[in-house]
């Protein structure tokens, strides 16, 4: 797909097929998401699918077919993602090795990036670990989800039954094993707009990581871009660009790259 976030062509590769999360956050744009984990996984399939795709890409007429503009002709980044959190499935350091190999033969790593985008909420798991020091052995880096700093926010967010606590436990030690970048996403919920207690928890996280050693490589807002398929889809709306830009520049106060996805 064309990501807004990559800024070319990002090759998606969805673990959750069944559309299985461990959480359920209310901007969610996956049909019928259900409470549950990945299933397990067909490696031999993985491999000859992504072989195919990207020998389909780099190869054949992929880009013609889908009319891609000659200026986003380029492979972004491989994005380990899908309908729900992908560090739930069984043996995922396997996966990811796997996917690095194919990666490379191919040509696309290391020249594109490669990028998990996860929640953060199974890095305590030891195949997690293993997955994410290999993610750094292939020049990768984990998106980490953190769309609220108080308890409040992430249980409207993301209906997450793990702590604030916990999540800041796990993106420390997800930053010391692999290049990590907060991704963020803010949203108007019944019109109250980006209230100034969560962007003051917002920034006083980062203030806190910061002298706990934990150096992100950048910080991600952004907001909905489609429709939720979740029952509090009609709550939702666009943060205006102009607020996220504002976030963002006292964001960069505290020494932090910004990026900003409207």
């Amino acid at each position: 797909m064309l990501s807004r976030r990559a800024g070319g062509l990002s090759v998606g590769i969805n673990f959750n097929t069944n559309n299985a999360c461990n959480w359920r956050c209310i901007y969610c744009q996956v049909p019928d998401l259900k409470i549950g984990a990945a299933p397990d996984l067909d490696f031999q399939l993985l491999e000859d699918e992504l072989r195919f795709f990207l020998d389909d890409v780099l190869n054949g007429d992929f880009y013609q077919r889908f009319q891609v503009d000659e200026d986003k002709r380029v492979i972004k980044d491989i994005a380990i993602s899908g309908n729900g959190e992908p560090t739930s499935v069984k043996d995922f350091d396997k996966a990811v090795t796997l996917i690095g190999r194919v990666a490379t033969e191919a040509g696309v790593l290391p020249q594109s990036n490669f990028v998990l985008i996860t929640n953060g909420s199974l890095v305590h798991r030891p195949s997690v670990q293993s997955g994410l020091k290999k993610l750094k052995e292939y020049g990768g880096e984990a998106w980490f989800k953190f769309d609220s700093a108080t308890e409040e926010g992430r249980a409207l967010m993301n209906n997450a039954g793990q702590s604030y606590q916990a999540s800041v436990e796990n993106l420390l030690f997800c930053a010391k094993l692999c290049p990590t970048k907060l991704q963020t996403c803010l949203l108007d919920y019944d019109k109250q707009g980006l209230s100034r207690k969560e962007k003051n928890a917002f920034l006083d996280l980062l203030r806190s990581i910061k002298t706990k050693g934990c150096m992100l490589t950048g910080v991600m807002l952004y907001t909905i871009a489609r429709p939720s398929l979740q029952p509090e889809s009609v709550r939702l709306e666009r943060l205006p660009v102009e607020v996220l830009n504002a976030f963002a520049d006292e964001i960069r106060l505290l020494g932090y790259e910004v990026l900003v996805c409207g």
